[in-house]
C-alpha cells in the first residue's frame, strides 16, 4: 500500500529523466562549442574571448531561459538601460564602499527622476557622492538630511505633499526633493556652477567655486564610466556572427 500507483509514478519519472539526460547532453555539447568558438576567435581575431565574454556579460540584459516544468515562469525582460545602472552602480560601490544593490538603485532612481523633471542624471549623482557618499542615513550638524543632504526647514513646500519631514531618509523622495531644488537653481542663476554653489549654500560669486568643481569633476568620472561601458559593448557587438563562425568549426 506504500505505493498505491506504482505504474503511474514510474511513468511520471521517465520523461523528467530523459529530459535531465537531454540538458546534460545540450550543456556538454554547448560547452565544446564555445571551446572551439575561442580558439578560432583567438586564433583568426585576436580577440581575448575571456575578457569580450566579460565586457558582453556587463554590458547586455541577458535573462536566463527557466527549465520546464511545473508551474515555470517566464523571467520578465529588464529594463534596456539596466546595463548602464549597473556599470555606474559598480564604479560608485567600489569609490564609496557601499552596497552594490543600493548603489544601483539610487541610479536608476536618479535616471528616473531625471528623465522625468529633466535635470542631468548624472549631476544628481555627483551631488550625491560629494554631500553623503551615498549614505542615505546621512545627517550633518546643521540638520542636512539624506542622499542629497537636504535641510527639511529650508524645504518644507517641497517635503509638504511627498510627507512632511518624515521622508527626508527616504531615497526615492530625498532625490526628488533634491533634483527639484537643483533644477530651481539652475533656472535661478542661469549656470550650473553658480546653481551647486547656492546648493551648497556659498555666495555665487564665490571665486574658487571649490564646491562646484568637487561636483562636476564626479560627475566627469561618472560620464567617463559610461563612455566606457558603450565602448566595451561596440567592441562586443563587433564579434562576427554566431552563424557564420559555427559553419566554419
Amino acid at each position: 500500500m506504500a505505493k498505491s500507483h506504482p505504474a503511474k509514478t514510474d511513468r511520471q519519472d521517465a520523461p523528467q529523466l530523459s529530459l535531465w539526460a537531454r540538458n546534460t547532453v545540450a550543456g556538454f555539447t554547448l560547452i565544446i562549442c564555445l571551446i572551439s568558438l575561442i580558439s578560432i576567435l583567438q586564433a583568426r581575431h585576436g580577440v581575448n574571448f575571456g575578457s569580450a565574454l566579460n565586457d558582453g556579460l556587463a554590458a547586455l540584459d541577458v535573462v536566463q531561459p527557466i527549465n520546464a516544468g511545473e508551474n515555470a515562469k517566464v523571467t520578465a525582460l529588464e529594463s534596456p538601460h539596466a546595463g548602464k545602472h549597473r556599470a555606474v552602480g559598480s564604479y560608485l560601490a567600489r569609490r564609496y564602499r557601499v552596497s552594490l544593490e543600493m548603489t544601483t538603485s539610487v541610479v536608476a532612481k536618479a535616471h528616473a527622476i531625471g528623465a522625468e523633471l529633466k535635470v542631468d542624471p548624472l549631476l544628481i549623482l555627483a551631488v550625491i557622492s560629494v554631500e553623503s557618499r551615498f549614505n542615505p542615513h546621512a545627517e550633518s550638524g546643521m540638520g542636512a538630511k539624506g542622499l542629497m543632504q537636504i535641510i527639511p526647514r529650508y524645504h518644507p513646500d517641497k517635503f509638504g505633499p511627498l510627507g512632511g519631514e518624515k521622508v527626508a531618509f527616504d531615497p526615492q523622495a530625498n532625490i526628488a526633493i533634491g533634483a527639484k531644488i537643483l533644477k530651481e537653481y539652475i533656472r535661478r542663476t542661469g549656470d550650473v556652477v553658480d546653481a551647486l554653489q547656492l546648493y551648497v549654500g556659498a555666495a555665487s560669486d564665490d571665486s574658487e567655486n571649490g564646491y562646484a568643481s568637487k561636483v562636476l569633476a564626479e560627475r566627469e568620472r561618472l560620464s567617463q564610466v559610461l563612455r566606457q561601458f558603450e565602448n566595451q559593448r561596440r567592441t562586443t557587438l563587433k564579434l562576427p556572427p554566431i552563424g557564420s563562425l559555427a559553419a566554419s568549426i
